[in-house]
């Protein structure tokens, strides 16, 4: 646990870059530091390993303050990956994650061995060990990274705008990737990025920081799409959060019609087995566009009704086979059922605390 009791750093021309920030980050979890540029939220992620000292108030982790170690020792007990990676470019890609085992005492055999297994828990082919970070795509220079964070198995990870230096497809893969290591893992991880969709994606719970890190809101993210604080956490979140909040519903519990039902002069086609073939109708078979099945979530079945030529989404079994149509009225129908039961489960939330 990382706890921010009244932190404030302000700097000797007089800005204040945070004021009387207080925070709790949960155990085992991704807590997201999200806001615009100069809010603060990268110096409240440096005052945790103390690559800025606080002005005043105190951060604990585990409930020790963390100025009452030294800094290098600290910071060798706390991973750290920054955009762009911040690799030595004069050391090999073991060599780069090998780094901190071997400032702990490590032998460099040990710490290397140690290495490559880390390159493939992050995705990476061990011949890739030997090259050099410029022999390297920006993709996977940033898995070096945080291969490198995790070498000395540190219970505290932050990342600083980790993915921001990379293509959009390369950004998805490597939040996947993420999602994937935190399942594995169990770290407590802080991440500042000003990209909303990225908090809302990996945020177990997401920090909206205002100006002077003042906390906008903290919630699930789920919370935050349903129920914004404020005008300016609907202004960051955007104007679709609406649809994005449907990412957090159940899918499963929209009712379901035969499949046999025709839909708008559309009917269901299925093979011998039972799985979906298309859309029969007078211009002939038209595509299904996707189906769906137990654990979807309600955005992906909203989405597969939009795209569907007969407006409705096709349920599959574990085989394959067509169990059930969703059709647009009772999609509206649940969506607004979800949303109300989320809202009074908000208001009740509040009125407990």
């Amino acid at each position: 646990m990382i706890e921010f009791e009244g932190v404030t750093k302000r700097y000797p021309d007089g800005t204040v870059a945070v004021d009387d920030l207080s925070l709790t980050v949960d155990t085992g979890q991704i807590t997201v530091l999200v806001g615009p540029s100069g809010c603060g939220k990268t110096t409240a992620l440096r005052m945790i390993n103390r690559m800025i000292e606080p002005s005043s108030g105190r951060i604990l982790i585990d409930g020790d303050d963390v100025t009452s170690r030294p800094e290098a020792q600290l910071r060798r007990e706390i991973g750290y990956v920054i955009q762009g990676a911040g690799l030595f470019p004069h050391r090999t890609v073991l060599d780069n994650v090998a780094t901190v085992p071997i400032l702990q005492g490590s032998s460099r055999r040990e710490a290397r061995t140690s290495a490559l297994d880390l390159l493939e828990r992050v995705g990476l082919a061990a011949d890739l060990g030997e090259r050099y970070p410029a022999q390297l795509s920006g993709g996977q220079q940033q898995r070096v990274g945080v291969a490198r964070a995790l070498a000395a198995d540190p219970p505290v990870l932050l990342m600083d705008e980790p993915f921001s230096a990379v293509d959009p497809v390369v950004r998805d893969d490597l939040q996947q990737e993420l999602l994937r290591l935190q399942g594995e893992l169990g770290k407590t991880i802080v991440l500042v990025t000003h990209d909303i969709d990225e908090a809302i994606r990996l945020g177990d719970k997401v920090a909206v920081f205002a100006q002077r890190a003042r906390l906008a809101q903290f919630a699930p993210p789920a919370d935050l799409l349903a129920a914004p604080a404020d005008d300016f956490v609907a202004s960051l979140v955007g104007r679709d959060r609406g649809f994005r909040g449907l990412g957090f519903a159940d899918g499963s519990s929209v009712a379901l019609t035969p499949i046999d039902h025709g839909v708008d002069g559309l009917t269901l086609e299925v093979d011998h087995d039972g799985r979906p073939l298309g859309w029969r109708g007078s211009d002939g078979l038209l595509p299904t566009e996707g189906t769906f099945s137990d654990g979807a979530n309600l955005r992906t079945v909203t989405d597969l009704v939009i795209l569907s030529p007969a407006g409705a989404a096709i349920r599959v079994d574990a085989e394959g086979r067509a169990d059930g149509l969703v059709l647009l009225a009772d999609l509206a129908g649940s969506v607004r059922s979800q949303q109300r039961e989320r809202l009074a489960a908000l208001a009740s939330a509040e009125e407990a605390g």
